[in-house]
């Protein structure tokens, strides 16, 4: 099982708790590029960068923090997490995913999601009761675009009709990103990748989803071993385990209540909700290294995951405390999990011969 270990962020401006003020965008924008060369020199396998267009997280243009990124990275992965695709051009999209790949061959990913947040519905100008139709649309005409070079459109509701015209240029093929039953369907039965974000609850109850996923794609003969699975969730690293775990409740609570706020179904978060999720069968991974990496391999293994993204961190921590976090990661949890199945497989290999008669 060959597994990849890789870093989310959605590039955060919440304030900080030493200070209680909040890092300029520009300034996190330029530390984001800095943490994603560092992640790259470490030999982590992927990054991968959210939009969003509020205060309290900096990227609202993924595509071009990751176009930076690549010109300064030699071997990590780079990809939106997600790219909000309802109230985005599908051509624009892919034309500028296919930019950045000349710049990294082989190195750009694209997440198309629906998106969590919602504000850039009015922003941009589209009606949020649109929410899935224009995603469907836009997600079919996305995946029409990345397989043929050119492009016979019929249009819909929400896209333009295109006739007999080339798109350009060509760039790797997308991912998908869900974490409904709906959106696991979808990408399932259009042979699609999957990243779920787990951030809340127990892992084990993510195990139907990805059930699911499988069977449906085994139904409608997806190839499965083109279609790898992936979970982000919430994280912070120390060299001892009760200051990581001390230094990040701060963080969280403050953008948990946050959107609390904003959510009716979300509730703002106590100390001892805080010890659930970071308790041994929750899903946030605070702590040192050790305990860091076996709960990643606990999730790997529990839902069947090929990647998996920390999320480092959720709401704004010192840039110097963030390199520090990515430095643990990499030298020491990286190679953990992925040594420990590289043995599982050599061990099933050496036990899964044949006696000859």
């Amino acid at each position: 099982m060959n597994v990849e270990l890789g870093i989310s962020t959605f590039g955060e401006t919440t304030p900080l708790e030493k200070t209680g003020k909040a890092i300029s965008h520009d300034q996190r924008i330029r530390d984001l590029v800095d943490e994603i060369v560092l992640a790259d020199k470490l030999g982590i396998d992927a990054y991968a960068i959210g939009e969003h267009h509020r205060k309290d997280f900096a990227v609202s243009a993924p595509e071009i923090v990751l176009a930076m990124a690549a010109s300064k990275t030699k071997q990590i992965y780079l990809s939106s997490a997600t790219t909000n695709l309802p109230t985005i051009n599908s051509i624009r999209v892919y034309e500028q995913y296919a930019t950045m790949d000349a710049i990294a061959p082989g190195r750009i990913e694209n997440m198309a999601g629906r998106g969590s947040f919602t504000e850039a519905f009015d922003l941009f100008g589209y009606d949020l009761n649109d929410y899935n139709d224009l995603f469907k649309e836009k997600l079919d005409m996305l995946l029409a675009i990345n397989k043929n070079e050119i492009l016979n459109w019929p249009g819909g509701k929400f896209t333009p009709k295109v006739d007999h015209t080339g798109i350009y240029p060509r760039p790797e093929k997308p991912l998908a990103t869900g974490g409904s039953p709906a959106s696991t369907i979808r990408a399932a039965e259009m042979g699609l990748p999957i990243v779920y974000a787990i951030i809340g609850g127990k892992m084990e109850h993510f195990a139907p989803l990805i059930k699911l996923y499988k069977a449906v794609a085994k139904r409608t003969g997806q190839d499965l071993s083109k279609m790898p699975i992936a979970a982000h969730s919430w994280g912070w690293l120390s060299d001892d385990k009760d200051k990581a775990i001390k230094e990040y409740f701060y963080p969280t609570k403050l953008l948990v209540d946050a959107i609390s706020k904003e959510r009716p179904n979300w509730t703002g978060m106590t100390y001892d909700q805080y010890l659930e999720g970071i308790a041994d069968d929750g899903v946030m991974f605070v702590g040192d290294s050790e305990t860091v990496a076996n709960k990643i391999i606990r999730m790997m293994e529990t839902l069947g995951l090929t990647r998996f993204y920390l999320h480092l961190p959720i709401a704004s921590m010192p840039h110097e405390d963030i390199m520090k976090a990515i430095e643990i990661y990499g030298n020491e949890v990286v190679p953990k999990v992925k040594k420990h199945f590289k043995d599982k497989e050599n061990k099933k290999k050496l036990f899964s011969f044949k006696w000859k008669k």
